[in-house]
């Protein structure tokens, strides 16, 4: 790939994604594999202001090294210079830039059971500085390609072949093309549109169906807001917490659904694979699962907790999206999930409250919103999806037909 474009995508992240501010300080978390573009991206940031770019690298086979050898409690245990970092963290809000290049089967052999224990047991303790810092700072989740990652998603091809094309796709649906600045404020504008629009009619619940079976009701809370491309935090800084970004979305009522949901795409958790899977939900919450691979690991994603039976987010993608245009499976939730609606199970976003991030979790949670350790997207989106949405006034409104915006 042309140094250009590289540099191209490396500006975006830094001024739209997460939008580096004067004297401010960057976090990069990303795969050793990626070494030559960071340099792009922590250069870039330190041309938009930064004081100061900490590069914190991690690599998908040695952590699989760790697992298959390393007792659980060992792994799941959390040291205290992590926690350290954590207090760091909600002192002083770095950015945070993830770029990912995760194998899709990274983790292929490995126990699920020792997967979900280790996660789950790391992510208990962290998580109260995780809420601590909700809405607080600034962040962005984006891709470069791995060549495990590569072969996978274009298995005809091979080695530097497949990176490329991968670069391809991953840079087009990103909207670097010469014009990425512009083309995002554009697209932000789009969104913002959307979001208006949806804000405007006071929605109580919707009401999803689809010709693979989907058939489900799910309730909103009153005026939440609805989020989607350019985020603010608490101090008004704007970032672009997903590069590419379609969705315009909310976090429903917890406990508010009923009805059935079918999978339209794969599902990569814990390294591994989930696909053809399907929930059903009553009285809000997860009563039964089915999958055609990997049934286990979703039951297990299930049981997490509590709030992992219910709903954290709704999330409202056009079939005619440029990822789903593209006719790639990247088996990356970013991308995937950007490429037709979807669902998430877990916990949801307090900032869409009018107060944004000032709300307490405990005031959060008595409103209905859901709260657990995780959250989980999973893609439902069809070309002949239907959703109609019921205002709290009993208005109704055709908000998506055939798969795409019909407001």
């Amino acid at each position: 790939m042309k140094i250009e474009r590289l540099r191209e995508y490396a500006t975006l992240l830094a001024r739209k994604g997460i939008n580096v501010q004067k004297d401010e300080e960057v976090w990069v978390n990303c795969q050793l594999d990626q070494v030559e573009f960071v340099r792009l991206v922590v250069e870039e940031c330190y041309k938009a202001g930064a004081k100061k770019v900490r590069v914190r690298f991690s690599d998908n086979q040695l952590s699989k090294i760790s697992y298959k050898y390393a007792k659980t409690n060992v792994l799941k245990k959390v040291d205290n210079y992590t926690i350290a970092e954590y207090k760091y963290m909600v002192k002083h809000n770095p950015s945070m830039l993830h770029i990912v290049s995760d194998d899709p089967d990274a983790f292929k052999g490995i126990s699920q059971n020792k997967l979900t224990s280790v996660s789950m047991g790391i992510r208990k303790k962290v998580k109260p500085y995780r809420d601590e810092m909700d809405g607080k700072y600034k962040w962005c989740i984006a891709a470069v390609p791995s060549l495990a990652w590569a072969e996978k998603v274009f298995p005809k091809l091979k080695g530097e072949e497949a990176i490329e094309a991968l670069w391809e796709a991953i840079l087009s649906t990103s909207r670097v093309d010469g014009h990425a600045l512009e083309n995002w404020d554009k697209h932000n504008e789009e969104l913002m549109v959307h979001r208006k629009k949806l804000a405007e009619l006071d929605l109580e619940y919707l009401e999803y169906k689809a010709s693979n079976g989907t058939d489900f009701k799910v309730g909103l809370m009153k005026d939440v807001l609805w989020g989607g491309g350019v985020e603010f935090t608490d101090k008004g800084l704007s970032y672009n917490p997903n590069i590419p970004s379609e969705e315009v979305f909310t976090s429903p009522k917890a406990g508010s659904i009923d009805g059935i949901v079918y999978s339209s795409k794969p599902l990569s958790y814990n390294g591994q694979i989930i696909d053809e899977f399907w929930l059903r939900f009553k009285n809000g919450k997860v009563v039964e699962v089915g999958a055609k691979k990997n049934q286990g690991l979703l039951q297990q994603m299930v049981d997490t907790d509590e709030g992992s039976h219910m709903l954290g987010e709704v999330a409202l993608v056009p079939y005619d999206s440029p990822i789903q245009n593209s006719k790639i499976l990247f088996y990356e939730t970013l991308f995937d999930e950007n490429a037709a609606c979807h669902l998430a199970l877990g916990h949801g976003f307090k900032e869409l409250f009018p107060e944004g991030a000032s709300i307490s979790n405990e005031e959060a949670r008595k409103r209905g919103l859901n709260d657990s350790m995780i959250h989980v997207d999973f893609m439902i989106g069809t070309k002949d999806l239907q959703i109609i949405g019921t205002s709290f006034n009993g208005k109704k409104t055709v908000i998506f037909k055939d798969g795409n915006w019909a407001i």
